[in-house]
């Protein structure tokens, strides 16, 4: 048994830290929306079997039991307490890594969901981001999709109206940021500034591309104070975008148009300087079925 699942990366329209817990964790409150660039990742079923294998196209991607899909598969059985069977988990990378786009979270969402599917075990959404908790913040949204407001440690969802239609350009620089590092510089600066995600859950509402876009704020951005993180905006924003920003807690920049030539104009003046840069749209649900992806050429 064999099912090929396409799963989609997230922005964050709003980001701020508003606190640590006692255990360490960190309190967050965001706005995420997922977006038109995606991982595929197949799952193979060896009922004769019982190891869980996982490979991927990208090669500094380490493939142990600490990648996440691998850890996603674990819990899924613990969990649901079906018989362990023999699992090949294949990614095909398309989100960049160390971006804040949850390209591991959602690589670990579309396990739980093929696991789902392919046992028949017959979770809902809600059982399935139960799962996903217990892999990583991020995919209990991830499972789920869409547009959200999430709070705690980020697992607290409130799902929010579809993000209107609109064009985003999406620039990968040729640097990670550490979100361990990111998250020890913003305990030292404090808490006491918190924002509010009002303003931009309010234009989501209301539908205001240009509203969403004036209004987003990611506090990751103030802690990584790059100037090149500055400069992509800078030019996104003189290409006609309503707003730019940096995601998670980076290193991806991205900026929000309301008219396609535009978002090209944007992506051709990024080119000369960016080899990852991507026009993406919104979409409104986390992993899917597909039925063919590019693994016959690549894996097999």
């Amino acid at each position: 048994m064999r099912m090929t699942v396409a799963s989609p990366a997230k922005l964050n329209l709003f980001l701020d830290i508003t606190g640590k817990r006692n255990d360490g964790y960190h309190l967050i409150n965001t706005v995420m929306q997922t977006v038109s660039l995606y991982d595929d990742v197949t799952v193979t079923v060896d009922t004769d079997g019982s190891e869980i294998s996982v490979s991927c196209s990208d090669e500094n991607i380490p493939c142990t039991n600490k990648n996440t899909a691998y850890v996603a598969a674990e819990k899924f059985f613990e969990y649901t307490g079906v018989k362990k069977v023999g699992l090949n988990i294949k990614i095909k990378k398309r989100i960049p890594s160390g971006a804040g786009m949850a390209g591991g979270s959602t690589d670990a969402a579309a396990v739980i969901f093929a696991l789902n599917e392919l046992l028949e075990t017959g979770l809902n959404t809600d059982e399935m981001a139960e799962i996903g908790e217990q892999v990583g913040a991020d995919v209990p949204f991830c499972i789920y999709g869409g547009t959200m407001n999430a709070t705690g440690i980020g697992t607290i969802l409130s799902p929010l109206p579809d993000m209107p239609e609109c064009i985003i350009v999406a620039v990968k620089p040729d640097f990670s940021i550490s979100t361990k590092e990111a998250y020890e510089k913003s305990d030292a600066l404090g808490y006491e500034d918190i924002k509010s995600p009002n303003p931009v859950m309010d234009a989501i509402c209301s539908g205001s591309v240009r509203d969403i876009a004036v209004n987003m704020y990611n506090k990751f951005e103030e802690i990584a104070d790059t100037d090149e993180i500055y400069d992509i905006k800078a030019t996104m924003k003189s290409q006609g975008a309503y707003g730019a920003l940096m995601t998670g807690s980076g290193s991806v920049v991205f900026g929000i148009f309301d008219d396609e030539n535009k978002a090209e104009d944007c992506k051709q003046e990024l080119r000369d300087k960016y080899e990852n840069i991507y026009i993406l749209k919104p979409v409104p649900k986390g992993p899917k079925q597909i039925n063919s992806g590019i693994f016959t050429s690549i894996f097999e």
